[in-house]
Parts: structure tokens; sequence; C-alpha cells
């Protein structure tokens, strides 16, 4: 199968002044494109291979490429423009998922900031659910891993071109800026589809075979 570029459910300047239109142009439309046609190579690569050597040399690039398009397909449902424009980026409503953030809000900011602070070069970092504890957990993964061990219920991208041609090296202000315009019908969509289910909500099901 050929794995395409998700269009965006919203224009390229509808998160601004949050998130930049130039910058919401460079990662839709050049990276997460780049990470699709890497992977689309990849998987015809492997599946035109003669040998197990061969499509052991070719895991690398399906796990990277194939988890930037797992990554971003999950990222560009988890923004939406801030309320403050008519959206519903920002707004947490009563209901399971808020439920279920058991500290206040700003503390659960607060633990996120942290952890996406401490990641080391380029990753992900992740509220998730556990599919076994049924609790939200803060977590991170490297590089394009993706999240593998808990459902992804909001996932924020801590690459670098994700933020700096707006936020240069403070990756603190984009922390910030950044729940403005989470889309928290999404997230909440996504938990209780885990709480029923166990599985990864949001994954478009054409992922699958990655």
């Amino acid at each position: 199968m050929s794995y395409t570029l998700p269009p965006l459910p919203y224009d390229y300047d509808s998160l601004e002044p949050y998130i930049s239109k130039q910058i919401m142009e460079l990662h839709h439309k050049k990276h997460h494109q780049t990470y699709v046609n890497a992977l689309n190579d990849a998987t015809n690569a492997y599946s035109s291979a003669t040998s197990a050597k061969k499509r052991i040399a070719l895991q690398a690039a399906l796990k990277f490429n194939g988890g930037g398009h797992i990554n971003h397909s999950l990222f560009w449902k988890n923004l939406a423009p801030a309320s403050v424009k008519g959206g519903r980026g920002g707004e947490l409503h009563d209901g399971p998922l808020s439920k279920a953030i058991s500290d206040s809000f700003q503390n659960l900011k607060a633990e996120f900031k942290a952890a996406a602070l401490a990641i080391q070069g380029s990753g992900w970092c992740w509220l998730g659910l556990n599919p076994i504890t049924k609790r939200l957990e803060i977590t991170t993964t490297a590089n394009q891993d993706p999240l593998l061990n808990l459902i992804p219920i909001i996932g924020v991208d801590m690459w670098e071109h994700a933020f700096y041609l707006q936020y240069l090296n403070v990756k603190a202000d984009y922390l910030e800026a950044i729940w403005n315009v989470i889309n928290w019908q999404e997230a909440e969509k996504r938990y209780t589809e885990g709480l029923s289910n166990g599985t990864d909500a949001g994954v478009d099901v054409s992922l699958s075979k990655i």
C-alpha cells in the first residue's frame, strides 16, 4: 500500500498566534511529507527484498519514518484553533478526561513541561492512557519513536522544526503557548475510546500495516 500525507483539519494560519503559518506549512508540507515519501520507499524496498539480511537493514528506516508518519498524523488532530478565534482549542470541559486528571490542570501542565524539557535531543512528549491500569501517564519518546506502551491522548512534537522559527531556543515558551490550541475534544475522544476498547485510539487504520 502507499501512504499519503493527511490533510490538515484547519487552515495553516488557524493556530496563530500560538503556532505560526510559516511553521505549520513547513512542518506539514515539508517535514511530514518527507516522512511519508521515505516510508513509501522503505516499504517498497522491504517488499522487494530478496533476503532476511536486506529486510533487517530496512528496519531502522521503517521505524523512523513510520513513526514520523504516525506521530504527525496524531499531532495534527491534537490541535485546533483557539477558542478565542471561534475554535475549540484550549478548552477542557467537564467530562471523563477532566475527571481523570486528578491533580489540577496547572499541575498537569507543569509535569508535562518538565518531562518535555528533559528530552535530550529530539523527541515527543505524551499524555497517554495505560491500557492495563486505565490511568493517565506522562512520558516521552526519542526521535520519531511512536508511543507503543500507552494509548496516545495528547502528543507534543519537541523537534526544533516544530517551534524554532517562532520561539527560537526557548522551548518553555512553546510549551506554554501550545496549550491554547490543544484539541481537548479530540483528546476526550481518544480517552473514552481507549477506556472502552484498549486500542490505539486516534490512529488511522491505514497506518496499521507499518
